[in-house]
C-alpha cells in the first residue's frame, strides 16, 4: 500500500480546531512549508507557538519554509520579479526538501502545512506535490471542513479552473493536467515589485507565506 501524504492550510482556524483536524485524519507530524511563518492575523500559528502546541499534542514539527516555500532567496528561480515554479523544482535546496518530505512519510503520517485552505490556490500543491506526484505517495488533501481530498480530485478541480476538459480524444489527460498546473504557477507565483512612490520597496503576493 502506497504510503499516504497530507496537505492542509492553517487557514484562520483555531489552535484547538487545527489540531482535530489533524487528529481526525491521523497525523503525526506537519512540515511547515510556508516561506515566513508568522502573521499577525493568526498569531496562534506564528511558528514558535505553533510548535509549542503541537509538540503538547505528541505531534511532531518541522520548519521546511527554506526548502519548499514559494518565496526564494535564490535569485536563479526568478524570471525578471517573479518567481518560477520550474526553476524551483531544480533548485537543489527544494531537493534537498523533496528528500526530507518523502523520508519523513517513511516513518510518519505527515502533512504539508501552508496558510490557504484550498490547496488549488497554495504551492503546497501547485509547486510541492506537482513534484511528489511521481515518488508513489498516495497524496491528500484536508479541507477546510475536515473532508479529505485525493490529489485526483483536487487537479479535477484544477482542470476546470483552467477551463480545460478532464479528458480529450487529442490529448491525454496529463498533458491537460501539466497545463493547468502550468496555468496556476504562473497565477499564483509570488512576485516583487515595486511600490508606488517608494523606489525599491516591495509588495508581494506570497503564497507561501502568511498575509
Amino acid at each position: 500500500m502506497n504510503r499516504a501524504l497530507y496537505t492542509i492550510g492553517h487557514s484562520n482556524h483555531d489552535a484547538d480546531a487545527f489540531v482535530d483536524l489533524l487528529r481526525r485524519s491521523g497525523i503525526s507530524a506537519i512540515a511547515d512549508v510556508r516561506s515566513s511563518p508568522y502573521s499577525k492575523f493568526s498569531p496562534q500559528f506564528n511558528r514558535e507557538t505553533l510548535s509549542t502546541v503541537l509538540r503538547n499534542q505528541g505531534i511532531q514539527y518541522v520548519f521546511l519554509g527554506r526548502e519548499l516555500g514559494a518565496r526564494r532567496e535564490e535569485r536563479e528561480c526568478y524570471v525578471g520579479n517573479q518567481a518560477r515554479y520550474d526553476l524551483i523544482a531544480k533548485s537543489p535546496l527544494f531537493r534537498e526538501g523533496i528528500d526530507r518530505v518523502i523520508s519523513g512519510a517513511a516513518t510518519h503520517s505527515v502533512a504539508l502545512m501552508c496558510a490557504e485552505k484550498d490547496p488549488i490556490t497554495c504551492h503546497r500543491m501547485v509547486l510541492v506535490c506537482r513534484e511528489l506526484r511521481a515518488t508513489g505517495l498516495d497524496l491528500r488533501h484536508v479541507l477546510e471542513d475536515g473532508a479529505v481530498e485525493s490529489n485526483l480530485e483536487a487537479e479535477n478541480r484544477l482542470l476546470d479552473l483552467a477551463d480545460l476538459p478532464r479528458g480529450d480524444l487529442f490529448r491525454p489527460r496529463e498533458a491537460l493536467v501539466e497545463e493547468a498546473y502550468d496555468r496556476q504557477a504562473r497565477r499564483i507565483a509570488w512576485t516583487e515589485r515595486e511600490a508606488a512612490g517608494a523606489p525599491g520597496a516591495v509588495v508581494s503576493r506570497d503564497h507561501g507565506a502568511l498575509p
